[in-house]
């Protein structure tokens, strides 16, 4: 069975990988969260300019940057919740990794699907992630289209 010194050093050889994950996910979830906190300020400022304007023209412009910020919202909101699921299928790898080492519950069968969602949600999140990177270019550009001709 081992000392309990020994247990501790394979819960952590264990660990390191799932946990390298966790703080790698933390720092693209950082990320993300302030991109939304700056699409959720961008979008309250779009809609007190939109009911102040007057002008057809940038009332229109107004609406369709609008829209596209709730888009954007809606992608970033999605990768936010997928890298907080892959952080929760880490955590609980991590303990299914604890409880296979301390109580040598089988738990194979548990902590390597769950490793394999964490994976399969973190790239559903980095995949909305870049989804709203191109969206904020389109919003740009329509923005900025009559200032430099028509976009290539």
């Amino acid at each position: 069975m081992g000392t309990l010194p020994e247990q501790l050093v394979r819960i952590l050889t264990a660990s390191i990988a799932p946990v390298i994950v966790i703080s790698g996910v933390g720092l693209l979830l950082l990320s993300m969260t302030n991109r939304y906190s700056r699409v959720i300020d961008l979008a309250r400022e779009l809609v007190k300019e939109l009911d102040v304007t007057p002008e057809p023209s940038r009332r229109e412009l107004l609406v369709v940057q609008v829209r596209i910020i709730y888009r954007r919202t809606r992608l970033l909101r999605l990768a936010i919740i997928l890298s907080s699921f892959s952080i929760l299928f880490v955590a609980v790898t991590v303990l299914s990794l604890f409880a296979d080492q301390v109580l040598k519950a089988e738990v194979d069968y548990f902590s390597v699907p769950c490793f394999g969602l964490s994976l399969l949600a973190l790239i559903g999140s980095i995949y909305f992630f870049i989804r709203d990177v191109g969206v904020s270019l389109t919003a740009v550009e329509l923005e900025i289209d009559h200032y430099i001709g028509k976009s290539s």
